[in-house]
Parts: C-alpha cells; structure tokens; sequence
C-alpha cells in the first residue's frame, strides 16, 4: 500500500463521518535497479538487511476538539484501559479497511490485515490539520499494544499453537479446510463485512460438517455438532442473502452465533487432542 493520505468515510458512504489515514514508510530501501536482479557474495556472520518501517496515523476527522483545553482534557482521559483499547481497535480497523481495499484494487491475495498485537508501537494524541496530516501531533501518549491484545493472545496460547505447527510441518497433523476458511469469516465479520462473513461460513460450516464428523467421543461435540446440522439452513439463508445485498439484523445474528459455535467445535477438538 503505498504512502499518501486517505479520506474514509463510515459505511463507504459519501455522507459517512469522515477519518484520514496518513500512511509513511520510514527507512525505505533504496529502488530497485533497473539492470535486474543483483547477487552480492555475504560473510557467515553477515548481518540482516534492515527493514523499513510504516507509520499508519488514524485520524479521526469527523471529531475536531474546540480548543486544545478540550483536547488535553480527552487525552488525559483516555489513558483508561477501556478507552485505551477501544481507540487501538478503531485505528487498526480503519488500516485494516484500507489494506483490505488495496488487497482487491491490486488483485494481491497475499496482503493481509493486521491485529494490535502486530504493532512496534502504539501512540494517542492530538494536534493541529498540519500536524496529524505528516503524522504528528501536538501532545501525546504511548501506548502498550500489546497489553490490549493480550486476553486474546492468552487464550491462543492456551491451544498450543507452536506445538500444532511443528506438527503439521512434520506431516504428524494437517490443517482441515473448514480451519482457514472459519478464520475469513471471522476476520470479515469483525470488520463489519458480514456479507463476506455469511459467504466464507457456508462454505467453511459445510467443510466442517464432514471433516470434523466423529472426530471426538464426546457429548459435547456430539451436541455441537447436531446443533450445527441443525441449523445450517439458517447459515444457507443468510449467504443467499448476501447475494443479493447487505444481512439485515436476524441473517448477521445468526452468521456471529454459528460462526462461534464452529469456532467452539474447532477449539474443544484441540484441546482435547492435547
């Protein structure tokens, strides 16, 4: 994605609340030679090329402070956690609208969005037009990414996922289909894409239906399952749905329970299998 300034507005709409995203690469490496590909011979203990970093500044247009009192008064504020992680969330989800954007407009399916955990660094602040536009600001706070992703990250901990990597590595395990496929949905309806989201949980809950049938001697998984049978008419529904147009209220329900539901099933088949 390249640097520049971007105008999003709420709902892709013409008349949506209005943010600015600044995008910058800081460090850039230098542009490619035109005469090719070169190769340069390198010691044992050569060191890595450094890397160059993006700065992605969210600006939230659409809510000018009165006077800077005002805007001292929010900043100080907003140093609650709650407040905290909200405001993370709200400007990686407006990074992650522009890169799901440039992933179609470039026809790219390796680009990918991106979680706060992912950030070197995280700050809050407030300034003048000039100065956020260059991604500055008047005063600021730093901000720990990490500690808000950290309940999330806790609970991917909990499943082991390295030990599960080395295994499908090592041709002990394979991922199932339903697996990525249930990751999309989830990624499309958190951001609020829950067209996409009804579409991937077909396809991924009609996966999971037979690769994961009798996968565990459990009650538990034996009612999940049922229960997912059941009502895959209501996940059939809602995709027909999303053809035609945006879910209304009861079609975006159902897609965030059975969705969760699956997701369950997945999780419950990990830990048990240790």
């Amino acid at each position: 994605m390249g640097d520049g300034r971007y105008l999003a507005r709420e709902g892709g709409k013409e008349d949506g609340a209005q943010s600015v995203l600044v995008v910058e690469t800081l460090g850039a490496l230098p542009a490619p030679s035109r005469r090719g590909r070169r190769v340069r011979v390198v010691g044992p203990d050569g060191e890595p090329i450094p890397l160059p970093l993006s700065r992605v500044t969210a600006v939230r247009a659409y809510e000018p402070f009165e006077s800077e009192a005002e805007a001292a008064r929010w900043l100080e504020e907003a140093a609650a956690e709650d407040t905290l992680d909200a405001l993370i969330e709200e400007g990686i989800g407006l990074l992650n609208r522009a890169l799901y954007a440039h992933a179609a407009a470039s026809g790219d399916p390796h680009v990918h969005e991106l979680s706060p955990g992912r950030a070197s660094a995280a700050r809050i602040g407030y300034g003048s037009g000039e100065e956020v536009a260059v991604g500055s600001f008047s005063a600021g706070r730093e901000v720990d990414a990490q500690a808000s992703a950290s309940r999330r990250q806790r609970r991917v901990e909990e499943l082991r996922p390295q030990e599960r990597v080395a295994a499908v590595l090592g041709g002990r395990e394979h991922i199932d289909a339903c697996e990525p496929l249930l990751l999309r949905a989830r990624a499309d309806l958190e951001a609020g894409r829950t067209r996409e989201a009804a579409l991937q949980l077909r396809v991924g809950l009609e996966a999971l239906l037979v690769e994961l049938r009798g996968a565990l001697t459990d009650p538990d998984h034996e009612e999940d399952m049922a229960t997912l049978q059941a009502r895959k008419s209501e996940v059939g529904d809602a995709a027909n749905m999303a053809l035609e147009g945006d879910l209304d209220e009861e079609r975006t329900r159902h897609v965030a329970e059975l969705l969760a539901l699956s997701e369950r099933v997945l999780r419950r088949r990990r830990v048990l299998r240790g």
